[in-house]
């Protein structure tokens, strides 16, 4: 059953339905009373699944994913609105996805699809940021140099909440794994995308970036990022390691701004050599051990074995795995990737939205099958949608007035639908979010207080989320 949250989480009543509930008969005082009982199973809501999940794999659609040809038809609006693409059932009653969805619409019963999240920012990098990060970026219609002054991702934020909360002993017993890492090759758009490292956490936070060894590649510009190769180097065996470590280790490195960069890059390294030492980090890293068939089914393409890649790598410790679902360079519009202005039903139809399908089905049955998915959240994310109206060039353009995102495992109640858009998918007619609140609703089922603090490079506290978490939870 298809459960519609209500439009104004914190329980007030519209007129149109305080009206609608006069005619059924029901007093002043009686609305009143099912308006605090609103009030209160949303505030109970807003308290069930805190720490849920033990890690999060977030599938990015960089470019801006159509919601209005995917996840939010309009089969009803005009023709120069509504998607060319037919809709389908969903194992969701009343809700319906597009035709070239179809594995991710027998999935939709773990699913919370939310469909009314919108923010200001029109450009890709500065929605990207928005997202990626949780705050407001900087320029909201335009690129600025990525630096060390912008805001944490989600997943140095975890990795940081982690290494000093209650999760802490959870870091430990993943022993040398990253507490944070991004497959398979960074975003670009014109220069580095903003929000994707540490920023203002310092270089020590980034995420490790890695690609698979094997997949058929997105087409278009990608960043080369060559996989990790955790095997021995011929004159350099196991005890050499363990020197070079306890060498580093009786470093007394100079920890002033001055030398920020060189403790981080200490860091980096002694990271590195962790991993070459810990068996349990070189086979998690290695898809070969995987079944044939296994693989195939999340798609012998780069999408597909980066996320079969992310489920090994939360499976063995990883708080947070990001990847990201496109070509890393926007390149002009031109290759495998969300920016669909033009030709965008065939790009669509043949590039993007089958191996995100596939992968995306594949890793919930797999997390089911290995009883991980209550324990895992999957987050669909993208950093904006597209205009309603279709342009000259047979695609949509920019838009973030209203889009749409997903979640699924981690605590969330499968079968939903959280809010709604107008009926030409322009705005946000009900629970209107934004990316703050995705933010704090993934901290929250990670078992992180969402107002948790940071410090920047000023030593300044600051709230890692003003975000309000959304009542998706079972």
């Amino acid at each position: 059953m298809m459960r519609h949250l209500p439009g104004r989480p914190s329980g007030q009543m519209s007129r149109r339905v305080a009206l609608r509930l006069g005619a059924l008969g029901l007093s002043l005082p009686g609305c009143l009373a099912l308006r605090s009982a609103a009030r209160a199973a949303g505030e109970g809501s807003a308290q069930r699944g805190f720490g849920g999940a033990e890690s999060c794999i977030v599938l990015f659609a960089w470019g801006g994913m159509s919601h209005i040809d995917t996840w939010d038809l309009k089969p009803d609006a005009a023709s120069n609105v509504r998607s060319a693409f037919k809709p389908i059932p969903t194992r969701t009653p009343g809700y319906q996805l597009c035709e070239h969805m179809p594995r991710i619409a027998l999935q939709t019963h773990r699913m919370a699809i939310v469909r009314s999240v919108h923010h200001r920012a029109p450009s890709h990098r500065s929605a990207a940021y928005w997202n990626l990060t949780g705050h407001a970026p900087a320029d909201l219609a335009g690129n600025w140099p990525a630096s060390r002054a912008d805001w944490p991702c989600l997943g140095s934020l975890v990795w940081q909440a982690d290494a000093r909360g209650k999760r802490a002993q959870a870091r430990k017993r993943a022993g040398a794994m990253p507490g944070a890492l991004a497959l398979p090759y960074p975003m670009y758009d014109g220069g580095d995308a903003n929000g994707q490292d540490g920023g203002f956490l310092g270089l020590a936070w980034d995420p490790v970036i890695i690609r698979p060894k094997e997949g058929r590649p997105y087409e278009g510009k990608s960043a080369e990022q060559g996989h990790i190769d955790l095997s021995y180097v011929d004159s350099v065996d196991r005890h050499r390691l363990l020197s070079r470590r306890s060498l580093f280790e009786s470093l007394d490195l100079p920890r002033s701004r001055s030398h920020e960069r060189a403790a981080g890059i200490d860091r980096c390294q002694q990271q590195a050599l962790d991993m070459l030492l810990d068996p349990r980090v070189r086979q998690a890293f290695d898809l070969s051990g995987e079944p044939s068939d296994l693989r195939e089914r999340y798609g012998m393409h780069i999408c597909g074995q980066s996320v079969l890649l992310a489920r090994k790598l939360t499976e063995a410790g990883v708080p947070l795995v990001t990847v990201y679902c496109a070509a890393g360079d926007l390149n002009g519009s031109a290759g495998t990737h969300w920016d669909t202005h033009g030709d965008g039903y065939r790009r669509l139809r043949d590039q993007m939205l089958p191996p995100l399908d596939q992968a995306s089905a594949a890793l919930l049955d797999d997390l089911a099958a290995r009883d991980r998915l209550s324990r895992t959240l999957v987050v669909w994310l993208t950093e904006f949608g597209r205009t309603p109206r279709v342009n000259g060039a047979g695609g949509r353009d920019h838009y973030p007035n209203v889009y749409s995102v997903a979640f699924a495992g981690g605590g969330i109640l499968g079968g939903q639908v959280h809010g709604e858009s107008n009926s030409t998918g322009a705005e946000p007619r009900e629970c209107p979010c934004g990316p703050a609140d995705l933010h704090a609703t993934v901290f929250h089922a990670l078992g992180i207080d969402p107002g948790f603090t940071v410090h920047d490079r000023d030593g300044r506290s600051l709230e890692a989320c003003d975000g309000k978490v959304l009542p998706l939870f079972g």
